[in-house]
């Protein structure tokens, strides 16, 4: 199954002070000119760089800090008014020396100097400057200012906005992968209630959005219109790529899973109000950009990129190109909430390179965790590894009690006589297969999940490392699906395998099929206690299968004519088996939608589910 930085200013220069206005000098000696002062810059001081990240171990704290903004899609910067200019302190004159007595024709020239002259000019050029004065000063600065052009005030300078960094072109590698090509039907069922089937916020022909009971075809997503190619379905969201190299989502957003903007002004159902009819109102009161299939903007990717393959976590996306690149969204939780999409970025909004990985070829989504295989059969892993789901050691993050390895590193040692042919994931543990048909599992496994027995029932139990499944050794597995606390597979002559947890009949057995041999009981009692614990793989009777699916809680197995089957817990309607009680055992889907159709594939999130079927064959069944 499938889990928010700004450009600084250097401060300007302080603005060049003006050279003094040389004035016609009287016969008397000038006292000294006192130096101007300097203008103060205006302009306020760029914010210091931010430090930059520790490679190894990333503090919680500061990169919330530096990327709530991130998360936003902005990174403002705040326009702080510009502070005050400065008084600059005047050089204390020099004490002028006193001036010499005019003599008598020289005071009769300047009387009359005075009557006669321009009766425009100020009082400070006739007046006689009083010997030593302070005043002096003052009366030879103002007429500087007056003489002097005045110099029109900088306009205050506003942040610029910052400029989006282009987009570094990858090189194309060797084509690896190549995209499917035919055209699907898509039918939805189970609780969404968080928009996670995609039939949008309205009744459609009478029929509400949420709670289907039974396979609909989501008339949103029409072979002809759409051509939806692959799918893949998180914890409460799904992804799909369409035959022209589209990515659409739906579901929940909380943490930007959708990597797209689902912002919506409507308003909010009031579910408790007794009033309301529900089967009379029209709108559900969901989200509709949530709740109805929208475009991912994949502006990042090489223009000659093909999208072949999606995966999902709870809270995030993922795509994988013909060359071999993995892009991502969303971020991933652990049981102190976000841990962060990257040890540097807490939530991705829009799709961004996972630079670590190349040449990938597979892909597989836990709840919070990812598997990627190479070309050479190397897995690596990455997210969230408290439960040893990424089959290697990580380093704590400061802040944060949940164990991270949030950059993709290998999950053990593989060579040229020892590789990955595929990789699955379950919510907290994994498998691999190897080229020799051996099944590698690891991760949480308090209900023997990965399948083997090691201390199962112990709640901490868990497999640090990939490790050999023995009771897979001789059964020529070619598929592993997981879910919460079981798994599935099917082997490559169609028989089905089941273990794990029992309590929801999540393994398909009767109740009589379970033992002290093969099974933990409530209490340790086989008498009087509940089987709980299926320790080893076991197959299923009477059933066959090409591909199988695990949900939650619940499973699916494909035929090789296209019948679909179901059990588990049903709560939900995720079976698809139009009822709230748990399926004891393998059932065919049977009902008007699917009757005639030969379904490839099934997915399945946390309380809903999907069945694809080829749209080509409806025309062939005559449906």
């Amino acid at each position: 199954m499938a889990p928010r930085r700004a450009a600084t200013k250097a401060a300007a220069p302080a603005a060049d002070t003006k050279p003094a206005v040389k004035k016609n000098a009287s016969k008397a000696a000038a006292p000294k000119k006192v130096a101007a002062p300097k203008a103060a810059a205006s302009k306020r001081a760029a914010p210091a760089p931010a430090p930059p990240a520790d490679e190894s171990e990333s503090d919680a704290s500061e990169v919330e800090e530096e990327e709530a903004d991130v998360a936003d899609g902005t990174d403002e910067v705040d326009e702080a008014p510009a502070p005050a200019p400065t008084k600059a302190k005047r050089a204390a004159p020099k004490k002028a020396a006193p001036a010499k007595k005019p003599t008598k024709a020289a005071a009769a020239a300047a009387a009359a100097a005075a009557t006669n002259g321009d009766k425009k000019t100020t009082a400070a050029k006739a007046k006689p400057q009083r010997r030593g004065a302070q005043g002096g000063n003052k009366a030879r600065e103002k007429a500087k200012q007056e003489a002097a052009p005045k110099k029109a005030a900088a306009p205050k300078k506003v942040a610029a906005p910052k400029k989006e960094k282009p987009v570094t072109l990858l090189k194309r590698n060797a084509v690896l992968n190549h995209a499917p090509t035919a055209k699907l039907d898509v039918f939805v069922f189970g609780e969404g209630s968080s928009g996670e089937l995609g039939l949008g916020s309205k009744k459609v022909d009478g029929k509400k959005p949420i709670d289907v009971k039974r396979p609909r075809i989501n008339h949103h997503l029409g072979a002809d219109k759409v051509g939806v190619v692959a799918l893949a379905c998180g914890g409460m969201h799904a992804v799909a790529l369409t035959h022209d190299n589209r990515i659409l989502t739906w579901g929940q957003n909380d943490d930007h899973a959708l990597g797209r903007d689902t912002n919506w002004d409507g308003g909010v159902r009031d579910i408790d109000d007794e009033e309301s009819d529900d089967d009379d109102d029209d709108d559900s009161g969901m989200n509709p950009h949530e709740s109805t299939p929208g475009e991912v903007n994949m502006s990042v990717l090489h223009p000659d990129a093909k999208i072949t393959a999606v995966a999902a976590c709870d809270s995030a996306s993922f795509v994988l190109t013909d060359d071999g690149y993995v892009y991502a969204w969303g971020t991933f939780r652990g049981t102190d909430g976000v841990i962060g999409f990257t040890d540097n970025i807490r939530i991705q909004p829009t799709p961004a390179l996972i630079p670590e990985v190349r040449n990938i070829t597979r892909l597989a989504a836990g709840a919070n965790h990812v598997l990627a295989m190479d070309k050479d059969g190397k897995v690596f892993t990455w997210g969230a590894g408290g439960q040893f789901q990424l089959g290697r050691r990580t380093i704590a993050r400061r802040g944060h009690h949940a164990e991270a390895g949030l950059k993709p590193e290998p999950c053990g040692r593989f060579t040229k006589k020892h590789y990955a042919v595929d990789v699955s994931a379950g919510s907290y543990h994994s498998f691999y297969i190897d080229n020799n048909g051996q099944v590698w599992g690891w991760g949480l496994n308090n209900f023997s999940q990965t399948g083997l027995s090691d201390r199962a029932g112990v709640s901490e139990a868990m497999i640090e490392r990939p490790t050999m499944v023995a009771s897979l050794e001789d059964k020529k597995v070619k598929q592993v699906s997981a879910g919460v606390h079981h798994s599935i597979a099917c082997t490559k002559d169609g028989k089905v395998l089941t273990w794990g947890r029992i309590d929801g009949h999540q393994t398909g057995l009767k109740k009589d099929f379970f033992t002290e041999d093969n099974a933990i009981f409530d209490d340790d009692d086989p008498t009087n206690g509940k089987p709980r614990i299926l320790k080893e793989p076991t197959v299923l009777p009477d059933l066959e299968a090409t591909f199988v699916a695990a949900g939650t809680d619940n499973n699916f197995s494909i035929t090789s004519d296209g019948k679909v089957y179901s059990w588990g817990f049903s709560t939900n309607y995720q079976t698809g088996q139009g009822q709230i009680d748990d399926v004891e055992e393998p059932t065919p889907i049977d009902n008007t939608a699917l009757r005639g159709r030969k379904v490839v594939w099934a997915g399945a999130g946390g309380q809903y589910s999907v069945v694809v079927a080829p749209h080509d064959d409806k025309a062939v069944n005559g449906n």
